[in-house]
């Protein structure tokens, strides 16, 4: 498991309302304990798995309310999610996420940007009490409802190198220069884990061909055969094997 992370404050949107697009995250956090909050992304979260109830029914169709009606949900869901932002720097993890779920509730549907940013408070929540795989799931829906934001796709980046998933946590970060080519963070980290990936890809793709010759002498010995019998030769101009038969290979 990696320990370097983007380095960058805890971010939990306190301040910014629920109409306002702009992603000034945690400016109310950071007014109160600026140092407590400027920690490494990573230390930012960590869940044990919630109970099914904490979920939001995301999948029922959000009824028929008028304009005044939904106004005033987003503005309930607002006041809920700066409660969760309390919570949250009160280390009171497991309150926040209820109040992040609650306002999740009924945040309209319409209003993706915000959902976006609940999602991913939720998520370091999630991570705070050490349910990545949970973190996960929120930040992908936090991405889901705002493809653009680049704090859920670092956020699920260090969630995923630190389940051990670095293809998926190097798209993250690839996906995150996309957005932003002047991401420093990100080419570090792009940087730092290629080695370590394609390390890992052929560390696998040896224990792979080790278990396929296994198994290979284990069907042949009847037949008094080995994989031995067998040689691969790749071609240097198309890169293609071809599988040349000898009937007394050499002992090993």
């Amino acid at each position: 498991m990696f320990n370097n992370s983007i380095t960058c404050a805890v971010e939990l949107d306190v301040k910014q309302p629920l109409d306002d697009t702009s992603d000034n995250e945690f400016h109310d956090a950071e007014d109160n304990d600026k140092e407590a909050l400027e920690e490494k992304f990573s230390d930012a979260l960590d869940l044990n798995e919630p109970i099914e109830s904490e979920k939001e029914p995301e999948e029922e169709p959000e009824p028929e309310l008028s304009e005044e009606e939904l106004q005033a949900n987003k503005e309930k869901a607002e006041s809920l999610k700066q409660e969760g932002n309390s919570a949250f720097k009160n280390a009171e993890y497991e309150k926040s996420i209820d109040l992040y779920t609650e306002a999740l509730a009924i945040c309209p549907k319409k209003c993706t940007v915000e959902r976006a940013i609940l999602f991913n408070n939720r998520a370091a929540a999630h991570k705070h009490l050490g349910a990545q795989s949970v973190a996960i799931e929120d930040c992908t829906k936090a991405i889901e409802n705002n493809p653009n934001y680049i704090k859920a796709y670092a956020r699920r980046a260090t969630l995923y190198e630190e389940t051990d998933k670095l293809d998926e946590c190097m798209a993250d970060y690839n996906k995150i220069l996309e957005l932003d080519p002047s991401s420093v963070e990100a080419k570090t980290h792009v940087t730092r884990l290629q080695p370590i990936v394609h390390e890992r890809n052929e560390r696998l793709k040896e224990e792979m061909m080790g278990k396929l010759k296994d198994l290979g002498n284990m069907i042949l010995k009847p037949f008094g055969l080995s994989t031995n019998n067998f040689q691969l030769q790749q071609d240097p101009n198309t890169g293609s094997y071809s599988v040349n038969f000898q009937q007394n290979p050499p002992r090993s």
